[in-house]
């Protein structure tokens, strides 16, 4: 869905809005990079911030008072409710490296299905967190940093680990 326009504006934003400085050093900065991804993304809420240097798509889909962290890069159809918290350098992928074939080498075997990604409401993934194609983060839930998240997570969860496990419950 790479339109001459999303293209020049996508070009833009990393050349401008994506070099400011955080919010925690310049409070508007969030706010002029989430008013850019407005004008590039499926769906950009109310209050969201956004931080430097975050790298995404045209698909990408934001609700309201969520945040992308610094570094994050979100690749493909992502869908992120409301009241998101994400830490820096979290990934989310929504496509991988096609393997199946072995008469062929892995490189020339192109990408795998695309598999959409939904965040719900009210989560938290921490640093360096990344998520796999096609997972579901139930609401509430906590993604601990470092996190590796490759199967759905239930509502109100914690998880942690490579791959990620259930750790607990939230407020249990």
């Amino acid at each position: 869905m790479w339109t001459n326009k999303k293209k020049v504006l996508f070009m833009l934003y990393k050349l401008t809005a994506a070099w400011l400085p955080t919010t925690q050093r310049f409070k508007p900065a969030g706010k002029i990079r989430a008013w850019w991804a407005k004008k590039m993304i499926l769906r950009c809420g109310s209050n969201v911030n956004i931080e430097r240097q975050a790298i995404f798509t045209s698909e990408l889909s934001i609700g309201d008072y969520s945040g992308v962290g610094i570094n994050c890069e979100i690749y493909g159809h992502v869908t992120i409710g409301d009241d998101v918290m994400m830490g820096p350098e979290v990934i989310i992928y929504t496509s991988g490296h096609a393997y199946s074939r072995r008469d062929i080498p892995m490189r020339e075997q192109g990408s795998s299905e695309i598999s959409p990604v939904i965040i719900g409401n009210d989560v938290w993934i921490g640093r360096r967190a990344m998520i796999m194609p096609g997972v579901i983060v139930g609401d509430g839930a906590v993604i601990g940093a470092g996190a590796v998240v490759t199967k759905d997570v239930p509502a109100y969860s914690v998880v942690g680990g490579v791959p990620a496990k259930v750790l607990k419950l939230r407020g249990l």
